[in-house]
């Protein structure tokens, strides 16, 4: 599990929650700075506040969860926009609050799903738990199959294997498509 300072001209946001931000703090810090915490969903609660004085921003409906572990500044509900270049994607289905971002660097767009889509054995693979809602996952699977990215970056992926996967959109697509239709088999 892995979390993500991206350096950005209005602001360097911190995507995921992961062991070791505490650590990394006067890394962050030559590196700019971070002005928020974007947390993926509720689960990355589970390492607690890393030490950084930022507020954290979590989906609307993850707030409840997450707010057990750390203090909550903000959330978000709808998909919108910050400074033409970072999107607030809700993608509802692994948790009620789950939410993708995707990041245009301007060279690459990195597409931040957390759980939604992970990588296992440089596969890609859904986290579909009992208290997963399928219909809401199918929806934000198609949704995420219609962005344009270039770079999948999840919170997650097998140890010791590459941790983002850089695709052409066809292939995420046809990618999407095989686990769309897994998870409507119910595999």
């Amino acid at each position: 599990m892995r979390a993500f300072l991206l350096e950005r001209p209005n602001g360097n946001p911190i995507v995921y929650n992961a062991p070791g931000l505490a650590a990394a703090a006067s890394e962050i810090q030559a590196h700019g700075g971070a002005t928020r915490q974007l947390i993926n969903h509720a689960h990355e609660a589970m390492f607690g506040s890393q030490g950084l004085d930022i507020g954290v921003f979590v989906g609307e409906r993850d707030r409840h969860a997450t707010a057990h572990s750390l203090t909550i500044a903000g959330t978000f509900s709808e998909r919108h926009t910050l400074d033409d270049d970072f999107e607030v994607i809700p993608t509802p289905g692994h948790t009620p609050g789950t939410t993708s971002f995707l990041w245009d660097s301007g060279r690459h767009r990195f597409l931040f799903t957390g759980d939604t889509l992970w990588i296992e054995h440089r596969a890609w693979r859904v986290t579909v738990l009992g208290e997963s809602d399928r219909a809401a996952y199918l929806h934000s699977l198609a949704l995420l199959r219609d962005l344009e990215f270039d770079v999948l970056v999840p919170w997650a992926a097998t140890a010791g294997e590459p941790y983002i996967d850089v695709v052409s959109h066809a292939q995420a697509q046809q990618r999407l498509d095989a686990i769309i239709e897994r998870v409507q088999a119910s595999e």
